[in-house]
């Protein structure tokens, strides 16, 4: 796909030269690199952000008429507005048909339906990576590259070194290690066991407490007439201990 626009030389800057210059409906920007001067640049911002609604203009050279003349560039960045949906600047650069370019470019999963992970079990596939870096010329640029993942089984991955790259197209590897693409695996199912609570003491009930009452005041009584006979049997032995006795022996006629 051929992507082209318009761009206008950009005569002022700064901050509230940019202000005024987004409110009159352009977006402010630049292009560098090659062997030219790196310019300042105005583009229609309508116009651009609804080509940035399409993922591969991300990711392809595209065409940049500028003072009537036609660049090959190759969008870097793009700042948004934190919560309006503006560009505030955008970055291009100028690309040499001849000289290597490292681009992001998206991956694209197929065929995942057909996996056995997918056929056989309920495992879960897994992106890890959304796009990679690679080193090409500006003609073998891809606008994707594909991932098939018709052959993944669970617990099985696919590396950056399995994929099927375009002719011309390098991975930038950053390691030893060829990063995961994709996995498959099962999910763990985590079972909460719930503690039973803690036995509450009994609570005696409205009736219970009246059967507890009644059978203490049936025991005061007991108690009362026991204390009487108590009293009675020590006044009768302090009695026998105060008595005199009699003197002993038989009485003379």
């Amino acid at each position: 796909m051929q992507f082209e626009f318009t761009a206008f030389p950009r005569a002022t800057e700064g901050r509230g030269a940019s202000r005024r210059l987004r409110r009159s409906g352009r977006a402010p920007g630049i292009v560098y690199g090659g062997v030219a001067a790196p310019q300042p640049i105005e583009v229609d911002h309508n116009a651009l952000v609804h080509a940035l609604k399409n993922e591969a203009f991300h990711s392809s050279i595209l065409t940049m008429k500028l003072d009537g003349a036609a660049q090959q560039v190759l969008l870097r960045d793009v700042q948004m507005h934190p919560f309006r949906h503006e560009v505030l600047h955008v970055d291009f650069q100028r690309v040499e048909e001849n000289r290597r370019i490292h681009v992001k470019v998206p991956l694209h999963f197929t065929h995942a339906e057909d996996s056995p992970a997918s056929k056989t079990t309920d495992a879960i596939i897994s992106h890890v990576l959304t796009e990679l870096d690679v080193s090409c010329l500006p003609k073998d640029l891809p606008q994707f590259i594909e991932v098939n993942l018709s052959a993944l089984a669970v617990g099985q991955s696919i590396h950056v070194s399995d994929l099927t790259l375009p002719p011309g197209v390098v991975a930038v590897a950053r390691g030893p290690v060829s990063p995961v693409v994709a996995t498959a695996v099962i999910p763990r199912i985590i079972v909460e066991v719930e503690e039973a609570p803690p036995a509450e003491e009994a609570v005696p009930t409205e009736e219970g407490v009246v059967a507890e009452e009644a059978a203490a005041g049936e025991k005061e009584p007991e108690k009362a007439a026991e204390k009487p006979e108590k009293g009675a049997d020590k006044a009768e032995k302090t009695e026998k201990a105060e008595r005199p006795e009699k003197p002993g022996g038989k009485e003379k006629k």
